[in-house]
Formats: C-alpha cells, structure tokens, sequence
C-alpha cells in the first residue's frame, strides 16, 4: 500500500495576533512543523502547539526561519553560511526544550519560507543546515523540494531526507514550489485533493504554467493559513483514503 505524510506550519499565532487553524489541522495531518520564534510563533504558542501536536499524536518538526517577525519569514536575507547554523541551531534548540518538558521528540526539521527556498539552491546554505541537524540529532528527517540543492547534499550527507510537494502552492517544472507572500483562497477543494492524489500515485503534477512534470511526494503539505484550510485538509485525507493510500507520519516512512 502506498503511503504518504500530511504535514502543516503550526504554531505561527505571535502575541495577540492568531494565525492559522492549529486544533481543527491537527485532526487531518500527521506531521506539524512548528514555528520557533523568529518569522512566528513565540515561547507560549510553542508550548501549546507542541501540547496539541501530542495530544493528536502527530508527529512534531522545527520550522526554522529568517529572523524576520516583520515579513513573516518570506523575505530574502543575505545571511552567512555561519549565521545561518546559528538560527537555526537557536530555533530548533528551543523547540527541543518545550518537547523535552511534554516528554516529546522532534521527529524533523522542515525550513520556513525564503529560507527554505533560498536552501533549495544555494548548497553552502544547504549544506550549513544539514550540519547543524546533523549535529542535533543524526535521526532528525529533512523535508526538501524535488530536484533541490538541500535534497541532494542531504543525500550526499547521509541526512534522512523526506521529498515534499504541496497541494495550495503551484509548483515549477523542477519540483520548487512558487513562492507566494499571502495564501489565496481555495476554490476547487475536489481538484486540490486529486492534484495531491495524482502527485502520489502517478508521481506527476501539472506546473503553473501548464506543463506536466514528475514529482515525488512523500509528504504534502497544507498551509493552515490558507482560507479554507481544514477543508481542504478534510477532502484531501478522503481522496487518499478512497485511492487506497495510507496516511502515516514521515519516520513510517522514511
């Protein structure tokens, strides 16, 4: 049977600003990648999101960003290879200590926004977070774009890497993704869920400009702050399920 892992950003509520539908997406996914602080999320929203994701029993990722509160992490920093390590050694370091107090794990490590697009071609900034996870914990799964420079220095470095693909973003013919500031509203959930189902099954997807490339999607993810969300997330999980596909955590999987 075939299998596939769901997962979502959580966690990017910051103060009194609230973003996202974390308790309703935890029902559908099985992984949650959690904002650690620097383009969301802050020290009480991590607790109660880690507190959620284990409630569910979905399996928890450091979402580390660009310090950019501002730009919600979707602007381009010019950062050394150097400063990056630290980022993101200081973001998934302090999601480990709200995991370690609920006697949790953190199962991966999935880059935010312009960070993890910028990593998906630059190697020297690939290459900085595969150490810095490495470094961590040798087990922790990297999540990448097809055909990108941080799946193929994960391969390269022996990291456990997990292929993803998305079902609210238009993807290029390379497998990247097009990078969007603002999520736009869904109107066609149905075709949504089948687009994820063809990309799992047929390993194909139709990009933003027409053309039919190969994908491989081991893990889809879902925005929880794209209008309709849990919709989406609902009508999805029932296509896979009807398709005959399993929906299970990324380290069942890799």
């Amino acid at each position: 049977m075939l299998k596939v892992d769901l997962n979502c950003d959580m966690g990017e509520s910051f103060g009194l600003y609230e973003l996202g539908n974390d308790e309703e997406m935890m029902q559908y996914i099985t992984s949650a990648n959690i904002a650690c602080g620097f383009h969301a999320g802050d020290p009480h929203v991590m607790r109660k999101t880690v507190e959620l994701a284990k409630k569910y029993e979905v399996g928890i990722g450091a979402h580390p960003g660009f310090p950019d509160l501002l730009g919600f992490g979707r602007r381009f920093m010019t950062c050394t290879p150097a400063e990056v390590k630290d980022y993101v050694m200081y973001q998934v370091g302090a999601l480990r200590e709200f995991c370690a107090s609920a006697k949790v794990n953190i199962q991966h490590c999935k880059p935010h926004g312009a960070l993890f697009m910028k990593a998906a071609e630059d190697k020297a900034l690939a290459r900085a977070i595969l150490e810095t996870l490495h470094n961590i914990d040798p087990e922790m799964i990297i999540f990448a774009l097809n055909q990108s420079e941080l799946f193929e220095e994960a391969i390269k470095m022996g990291v456990p890497v997990a292929k993803e693909a998305y079902s609210d973003r238009e993807h290029t013919e390379s497998g990247s993704i097009v990078l969007t500031r603002k999520g736009t509203a869904i109107t066609d959930y149905e075709a949504m869920a089948q687009r994820v189902v063809q990309m799992v099954k047929e390993e194909r997807v139709i990009t933003h400009d027409g053309k039919d490339a190969p994908i491989k999607a081991e893990t889809i993810c879902i925005h929880g702050d794209t209008p309709g969300a849990p919709i989406l997330a609902k009508t999805i999980v029932e296509a896979l399920k009807m398709s005959g596909v399993e929906i299970v955590p990324i380290r069942k999987i890799i």
